[in-house]
């Protein structure tokens, strides 16, 4: 690996990540966190979406700030595109958690990042979400991400680093294995 002499900085608090994993090993009661979305129908096919509470470490939290945004569809779908569809902000999410893993864990290993830049492709037939083939699953049948990084690294350390942020990205896993969900009306 290509050491620089100043120490590494890419923005991570390493310790205390570190220390938080030790504490929560320690009080495995306080690792489950609850996290919350509150979606809401503006109109045609457009909603907002609202990030706010979540709950963790034996309490309930609020961002500093709520984080909104809104999803919609394409024109080509008749609809008016004011903002991303759900299977873009699908894979934003992907992209965003395996991008913060590639930071995290070169902080963790020294490698000083100069850029780092993910960028994922996911392949749909929408005949499945419209109803017209029903042989032909609803969701992705292929998701590809791929980094282009610029650090003070070895390719095969880049790799390693990129698999680790996989091993532990919880929107990866969430993609990549069944999740049980449960869909109701109040």
């Amino acid at each position: 690996m290509t050491m620089t002499n100043s120490p590494v900085n890419n923005g991570v608090n390493t310790e205390a990540l570190l220390g938080a994993r030790d504490a929560l090993s320690q009080a495995p009661e306080a690792a489950d966190f609850v996290w919350k979305a509150e979606c809401k129908w503006i109109d045609g096919t457009y909603s907002e979406t609202t990030l706010d509470g979540f709950s963790g470490l034996g309490q309930d939290h609020n961002h500093p700030t709520p984080h909104t945004f809104g999803m919609d569809h394409p024109e080509c779908f008749a609809s008016q595109d004011r903002g991303a569809t759900p299977p873009e902000a699908l894979l934003a999410a992907l992209a965003g958690c395996l991008t913060a893993g590639v930071a995290s864990v070169a902080q963790h290993r020294g490698i000083q990042l100069r850029s780092v830049t993910a960028n994922v492709e996911g392949k749909m037939n929408v005949l499945g979400i419209l109803g017209a083939d029903p042989d032909i699953r609803n969701g992705f049948t292929d998701v590809a991400v791929t980094f282009d990084i610029d650090a003070d690294a070895t390719p095969e350390e880049l790799q390693a680093l990129v698999a680790q942020s996989q091993k532990r990205s919880a929107v990866y896993d969430m993609v990549t294995n069944p999740t049980n969900v449960t869909v109701g009306v109040a």
